[in-house]
């Protein structure tokens, strides 16, 4: 129903027309290009009132003959794509007709779906834009062509996300280590225990990360401090 509601606001509000989603999306379909134009043909007689044309109908608007075109319309079916439904207009007559309501939420779906890609594509390219600006605030200077080589790779050849590399740059600067180096070795050392989100991290450096407090009794209350990890000094 979600869906549905969805079709039905895109073509209200004119965001979209039927024709517009279909041949942008129906390749992503798997849809061939004769089908396509089938059920483009079949959309062009519901246009003009006729919810129904039959296979000799839309033959006569096509370099294909009354089998070929049934092949294709129960191809269709047999998808999923169109369905033949019973319906009543305003006098109670029963009428059938081709509907091809499933293949637009279909279509929807496949759009939103891609809307989504591009909208993380962005988001990631942002963070990762985002991360030089963060280091060299860090820094306190612009970076080199080689550190920014550094981070290149980081992010293209090593795949780490933006968000575990800003975790790694802020491990550092709490270690009071503020080098490439040692956030390299940080990454190295997340990538061998198969750390990937900030979970993750916090998983693997609580005990470090956390105050013990063991009162030596109930006069002494001193709260003991554990130092952050090095992960330079990290032994199997």
């Amino acid at each position: 129903m979600q869906d549905e509601e969805r079709l039905r606001i895109w073509i209200e509000q004119g965001n979209v027309t039927i024709s517009q989603l279909f041949f942008q999306y129906y390749k992503a379909l798997d849809i061939k290009d004769l089908d396509a134009m089938l059920i483009m043909h079949m959309l062009a007689f519901q246009t003009e009132g006729s919810q129904f044309p039959t296979p000799l109908e839309l033959a006569g608007r096509m370099h294909l003959n009354v089998n070929q075109v049934s092949e294709i319309m129960q191809r269709l079916m047999q998808r999923g794509l169109i369905e033949i439904k019973q319906d009543q207009d305003p006098n109670g007559v029963l009428y059938e007709q081709i509907s091809m309501h499933s293949l637009w939420i279909k279509l929807v779906n496949v759009a939103l779906a891609e809307k989504k890609t591009i909208v993380e594509e962005q988001t990631s390219q942002n963070d990762e834009g985002e991360i030089f600006t963060l280091f060299e605030q860090e820094f306190g200077r612009l970076l080199s062509p080689m550190e920014c080589e550094t981070i290149t790779m980081w992010l293209d050849d090593d795949r780490h996300s933006a968000e575990i590399i800003r975790q790694a740059l802020k491990e550092a600067v709490l270690a009071q280590k503020l080098s490439l180096r040692y956030i390299d070795r940080i990454l190295f050392e997340w990538k061998k225990k198969n750390i990937k989100t900030l979970s993750d991290v916090e998983k693997q450096s609580k005990s470090f990360r956390t105050a013990i407090i063991r009162p030596a009794s109930k006069q002494d209350s001193s709260v003991k401090k554990v130092p952050f990890y090095n992960w330079l000094e990290e032994r199997e």
